[in-house]
């Protein structure tokens, strides 16, 4: 199972609220900030482009240089760049949707590239967000509970909310695929090579995925 496989609900349900809120428009423009190595945008915009039969430019930008070249060789009919989240490299009001997924966010740069009528769409982490391996990497640290109420209390404050809801499901990955997850995961970064081989050595795991989609307009 890929990393597109595990989260393709997640994936579907984001899809679902593009085209159903912006199904109007000739054309879209959606950029990702924090983009990774760019799986997630790219298999967004196609998507809503076979579905929507529109023509959609999707751009996605990333702090790691390594992420974005990833991207750009896996996905070279979508625009990458290596940038800043504070100083995207964009025109003001470019595009119909930014899309921030389990990433940072700055609200004052979303605004400004955010173009009328657009949309913020924010995935943020839920209670129960991969709690398999907070159980096994953070069983006797806070981060073994986690809660996401700040965040969604400051999407509040920037934009006017016109959707918001939970996605919560669980997949069982092969060991191939928990490989994948566990480097991929900022959870595992600080835990030592050898606690990460110990989870490695199970042949599958049930993994849980539990988001907040949050659905955001630009304040005027």
């Amino acid at each position: 199972m890929s990393e597109n496989d595990f989260f393709a609900p997640l994936l579907q349900a984001i899809a679902n609220i593009i085209i159903s809120r912006q199904a109007r428009k000739e054309s879209l423009m959606i950029l990702d900030m924090g983009c990774g190595e760019g799986s997630h945008l790219s298999a967004l915009s196609d998507r809503i482009s076979f579905e929507l039969g529109k023509s959609v430019t999707a751009a996605g930008i990333d702090i790691s240089k390594e992420g974005i070249l990833t991207a750009s060789k896996n996905f070279d009919d979508k625009i990458w760049a290596v940038a800043d989240l504070a100083d995207t490299p964009f025109q003001d009001r470019q595009f119909d949707v930014i899309l921030s997924i389990f990433s940072p966010s700055n609200y004052a740069e979303c605004s400004r590239l955010l173009n009328e009528g657009g949309l913020m769409i924010k995935v943020l982490p839920q209670r129960d967000y991969l709690k398999e391996l907070r159980q096994y990497f953070f069983a006797d640290t806070e981060k073994h509970t986690y809660s996401n109420t700040g965040m969604i209390d400051r999407f509040i404050q920037n934009h006017q909310v016109v959707n918001q809801e939970r996605l919560r499901y669980t997949k069982n990955l092969s060991q191939p695929a928990l490989e994948s997850l566990v480097q991929m995961t900022p959870l595992t970064w600080s835990s030592s090579k050898e606690k990460i081989n110990q989870f490695l050595q199970k042949e599958s795991a049930d993994i849980t995925v539990d988001a907040d989609i949050l659905v955001g307009s630009k304040q005027m």
